[in-house]
């Protein structure tokens, strides 16, 4: 690998002896790993699986595959078994050890991973904003919330600064992946390596501090904040932690842990965890006002929840124009915010009639709907392809109305029988081509 001089004099500096072992490895191949999505296992384990799994070192449903198999090309992802995440950015969320019914607040989300897995670790109650300031990268992590079938995030594409202003000493937990040099992506980024300099490093370094003070006014005191970044350079690690606790007294620093690929199997990363000193104020949790909608409100809802479904969704409801959300906990007031996906988009309201959403099916797992209703599909099947494509699947004899659509055992979207035919609902912006 041809590394800049200055990068590989730093890292000579920084290893020492280790140098020419790391260099070494950043010539093999990249480890692949993913997160099992728990919620939609159901029916499934992994020795059921048609791949080969090995399990992560420390975050009990992440685990490796082999290179060879292309898992972002199966309709298991599609459906939401999995996010493809890589090894080492599993740690940051995994340090942050959300617990349900928290607030907790990812700043630097997209595309999702880190979101996607600390919902998971709060059980998808409480809050979690999940932001990104980049608004191409916040639709891929609003389409990705949606697929993992979270309803405990709002989505928003704001600039830190502007969040804190609506989020004062809010957040039980904070996550700050911090956008940087990268330099723990070369490996498997080439163009990484292209953009490095040492300018640009001391840039990463002053974006971080501020990103750094804006998260501070938004932990609650006694909070916890996990500080991470995929670089080696200790401008952008260790000294962006200290310069921090420098002008910030009141935390302490827990741990600090470095990630070399010569020494775990994943890419370079570094991570601190911070405790912010003080004990928490009492909560406000008052509901934004446009949650609470009456029974009335809810009447085309509840028909097709009676028809279809086996279960009752309970909580906070709300409506936007003809559309109905099940609010997360502690549903904030959205007004300044640039929202993305607020809670659980349940469907529209139209003419006295229910259609359900996309985000729905995702949220449902079959056992949640009445068995008349539920198409499953192989995932090695030629259906499987089709569906993913916007095809209609022939169902002779299936039963009229909406169908949940199985890959095996894990939804992926939605269909309508007329009793021969089953027409596909998948959205059009997510189908596949052959």
């Amino acid at each position: 690998m041809n590394l800049p001089i200055r990068f590989v004099e730093r890292m000579q500096s920084l290893l020492g002896e280790e140098y020419d072992e790391f260099a070494k490895c950043l010539d093999s191949s990249e480890y692949k790993a993913l997160r099992l999505n728990m919620r939609k296992i159901e029916e499934l384990s992994v020795k059921d699986l048609p791949f080969k799994l090995e399990a992560h070192p420390f975050v009990k449903n992440g685990f490796y595959y082999d290179v060879s198999d292309e898992l972002g090309k199966s309709p298991y992802h599609a459906a939401g078994l999995y996010y493809i995440q890589e090894p080492s950015a599993m740690a940051p969320a995994y340090y942050l050890d959300a617990k349900p019914h928290e607030k907790v607040l990812d700043l630097c989300a997209a595309p999702g991973g880190k979101t996607t897995q600390i919902a998971e670790m709060m059980e998808n109650t409480g809050l979690l904003v999940s932001n990104e300031i980049n608004k191409d990268r916040a639709r891929i992590l609003s389409e990705n919330i949606e697929r993992m079938g979270l309803k405990n995030t709002v989505c928003t594409n704001m600039a830190p600064a502007a969040l804190a202003e609506k989020f004062p000493e809010y957040f039980d937990r904070i996550c700050v992946d911090a956008p940087c040099s990268g330099e723990g992506m070369f490996r498997k980024n080439d163009e990484a390596i292209a953009n490095w300099s040492e300018e640009n490093v001391k840039m990463c370094a002053l974006r971080q501090a501020e990103i750094l003070n804006e998260a501070d006014k938004m932990l609650a005191p006694g909070g916890r904040m996990v500080y991470s970044t995929c670089t080696f350079a200790r401008e952008e690690n260790e000294e962006t932690i200290s310069a921090f606790i420098d002008r910030h007294g009141d935390y302490e620093v827990e741990r600090e842990i470095r990630f070399f690929p010569h020494k775990f199997n994943g890419e370079g990363h570094f991570l601190a965890v911070l405790k912010k000193g003080g004990e928490r104020k009492e909560d406000n949790k008052a509901l934004n006002p446009v949650c609470g909608i009456t029974e009335k409100e809810l009447k085309e809802y509840r028909e097709f929840e009676d028809k279809y479904l086996k279960v009752k969704l309970s909580g906070e409801f709300f409506k936007m124009g003809d559309t109905l959300y099940l609010a997360p906990e502690y549903m904030p007031d959205l007004k300044k915010l640039y929202v993305l996906r607020s809670g659980l988009i349940l469907g529209e309201v139209k003419k006295g009639r229910f259609e359900p959403s996309h985000a729905l099916s995702h949220y449902l797992m079959p056992s949640m709907v009445k068995n008349e209703y539920v198409t499953v599909i192989r995932e090695d099947s030629e259906d499987a392809i089709r569906y993913l494509h916007g095809d209609t699947i022939d169902a002779e004899g299936s039963v009229k109305g909406y169908h949940l659509i199985t890959i095996d055992s894990v939804s992926v979207g939605w269909g309508k029988s007329d009793g021969r035919i089953i027409k596909n609902h998948y959205p059009k912006g997510l189908r596949i081509m052959y």
